[in-house]
């Protein structure tokens, strides 16, 4: 069983990855779909972890645990937003709920983010106090100086230091990032390929 769950799937790599490089059309029917199947069961997945997201949330607020209140407001929550979903996207409540609700909390997140990265940068220069400690303490600084609302106004030339860092520490850090998750999918992709790891059928 393992060893067909290994040829199915190396199988089928192999020519959603055949179908990217050959211009062969019958491939190129193939790989998409495959692809469609893949996302549907990617779909279903997500709704899946809905249900069990649910069914743990109802389990507390059956056996009336402490703080089931949250799962309440939780359930009730996941319920108007699904119902507003289906009404259509662009039903005036669920945009309001989108920047009442969640513009906010996202931007609590990222304010906390910047705090934290503060806080991290000044305990890391009392462990290592090196230069590149000190650029990445100066950095976050510079990027809460030229980003928060100051009461006497921006400080000069922010908009040239923001795009400064934006567009050259920023971007090389993020194309860094996306090189390496590109990286590691791709090996991780090869290893399935050729049998090496079966996350579908044991070892």
């Amino acid at each position: 069983m393992r060893i067909i769950a290994a040829g199915v799937a190396i199988a089928v790599g192999l020519l959603v990855l055949f179908g990217y490089f050959i211009p062969v059309e019958l491939l190129l029917q193939i790989r998409q779909l495959l692809v469609g199947w893949a996302v549907i069961m990617a779909a279903v997945a997500v709704l899946v972890g809905v249900f069990n997201l649910f069914g743990v949330h109802w389990h507390k607020i059956r056996t009336r645990q402490k703080n089931s209140v949250y799962s309440i407001l939780l359930i009730f929550s996941l319920f108007a937003t699904f119902v507003l979903g289906i009404v259509g996207t662009n039903n005036p409540v669920l945009t309001f709920v989108l920047d009442a609700i969640i513009v906010p909390a996202e931007a609590s997140l990222m304010a906390l983010l910047a705090v934290t990265l503060v806080y991290a940068s000044a305990r890391l220069l009392r462990r290592r106090a090196d230069v590149m400690s000190f650029i990445f303490l100066g950095i976050a600084i510079v990027i809460l100086l030229i980003s928060a609302p100051l009461p006497f106004g921006k400080i000069p030339l922010a908009n040239e230091i923001e795009w400064f860092v934006t567009q050259f520490f920023a971007a090389a850090g993020a194309r860094g990032i996306l090189i390496g998750v590109a990286l590691g999918a791709l090996t991780t992709g090869l290893r399935v390929l050729f049998g090496v790891d079966r996350p579908y059928g044991g070892n």
